[in-house]
């Protein structure tokens, strides 16, 4: 049995998490964020630190430098691809048990076999997440550029990378939606409507 799964692309400053939280609370099934790290570090027996400081990494080359003075020898084992296959498989897993949601982290291309998926990517002018990051973060409006630009390259290049296909392309989803223009309760309203019609119904 396949179970009804959202996935959630999202540029920086979009409220990604807060439409996340709305969808979970409102369908009642699992959101999970940054909460995937912590499942896929039980399921693989690895340090839940292992994957945050993997997910925070702008290069996605190995992780030897970074690791080789706590898992001597294991260097081969501890590497982006690896986090990356185990975090898939992590995904994979709780997609096979349960609905849920998904945000970022590829889940959109690890899940495109899966007949009954809905793939959301959320969008906004670079001038409202600017000022929405700036609020939320108490940061300057040019430190809050900053951060969005390294965030969605750090995201961007991380997609690209293991998917092939480039992040935030309209093709690469099944709805896009500009969060600025319609509004957080709305967008979450959206996807809700969709979704319930297309597998709830």
């Amino acid at each position: 049995m396949k179970y009804p799964i959202i996935t959630i692309g999202r540029e920086t400053g979009c409220r990604g998490n807060t439409i996340g939280k709305i969808l979970s609370e409102n369908l009642n099934i699992p959101l999970y964020d940054k909460e995937l790290l912590v499942v896929a570090a039980k399921e693989s027996g690895l340090s839940p630190d292992i994957f945050e400081k993997a997910d925070e990494k702008e290069s996605y080359g190995f992780l030897q430098k970074a690791f080789s003075s706590v898992f001597a020898g294991n260097d081969s084992y501890i590497c982006n691809d690896n986090l990356f296959k185990i975090q898939s498989q992590t995904i994979n897993n709780l997609a096979s048990k349960h609905s849920c949601i998904f945000i970022g982290r590829c889940a959109d291309y690890v899940l495109r076999q899966y007949p009954k998926l809905l793939r959301v990517f959320l969008c906004a002018p670079i001038e409202q997440r600017q000022k929405a990051v700036a609020h939320n973060l108490n940061l300057s409006d040019e430190d809050a550029l900053k951060f969005i630009e390294r965030t969605d390259k750090k995201r961007a290049d991380y997609y690209n990378f293991y998917t092939g296909k480039n992040w935030g392309e309209a093709s690469s989803y099944d709805l896009c939606i500009n969060t600025s223009l319609i509004g957080i309760e709305n967008s979450a309203n959206v996807v809700l409507k969709i979704f319930k019609d297309l597998y709830c119904s």
